[in-house]
């Protein structure tokens, strides 16, 4: 329990706050305090009945406690944690407007693909971002596999067909991931090319820690020149 609490307390903070949303979501269906019925997305439900907690809970929920869930927390965890502290450390606001964009497309996937909960394929797209932004790292699938990390999507997709479950989420979840790679990372850098994805200035307001006010050097504690380069 102890080392639970510390990898807990230890997660950084967009990171933390999913995988709670995600255990809270499963703990108050698990003891009856909410049934799924009443977090899967539902176009319809939203759009006239105005239950537009819809739009969220539908990516927090991956079903009962049992292997499924327990994989899902895993990725989650890993990969949520790597891209917040590895490509995005020092840009939160870029993180939360990258969950935000993915949350806009495969919302619109639901709606023509009667997809009623996208957690799963949020966890796809987090996992296509760091594989395609880390193609180095030699990957080990259960002792059994060895691979670069581009693969791993592809890996899990094919696994997820072994399992029975539906390919066309985790497909979804890559073609999202792959769609924000492309137009963050490869686009801007083409012949004009440019970043088309701009984070908001009220998220960056909200999200990134401020800059620390300009200090005039004579106004600086210890007499010192701290913007020297230190010669010693």
């Amino acid at each position: 329990m102890a080392n639970l609490i510390e990898l807990y307390t230890e997660m950084p903070p967009i990171t933390r706050g999913y995988v709670t949303a995600c255990v809270l979501s499963t703990l108050a269906t698990q003891f009856d305090f909410l049934s799924p019925l009443q977090l899967y997305f539902n176009w319809e439900l939203i759009l006239y009945r105005y239950q537009f907690w819809r739009l969220f809970t539908s990516f927090c929920y991956f079903g009962p406690f049992g292997l499924n869930f327990f994989f899902n927390m895993v990725f989650i965890y890993r990969y949520c944690q790597m891209l917040e502290e590895g490509s995005f450390r020092g840009r939160r606001a870029d993180f939360v407007f990258m969950f935000i964009f993915g949350g806009i497309l495969m919302t619109m996937c639901g709606i023509f693909l009667q997809i009623q909960f996208h957690g799963h394929a949020f966890t796809m797209m987090l996992v296509y971002i760091w594989s395609r932004r880390n193609p180095h790292i030699r990957m080990n699938f259960f002792a059994a596999l060895t691979f670069n990390a581009p693969y791993l999507p592809w890996v899990l997709l094919f696994f997820s067909v072994l399992l029975g479950n539906n390919a066309l989420v985790d497909f979804i979840g890559i073609a999202c991931g792959h769609l924000y790679f492309f137009l963050e990372d490869v686009f801007p850098h083409q012949p004009n090319g440019m970043r088309l994805l701009k984070t908001p200035a009220l998220l960056q307001y909200i999200f990134d820690e401020p800059p620390l006010p300009y200090v005039p050097e004579e106004e600086r504690p210890g007499g010192m020149n701290w913007g020297a380069p230190d010669l010693m």
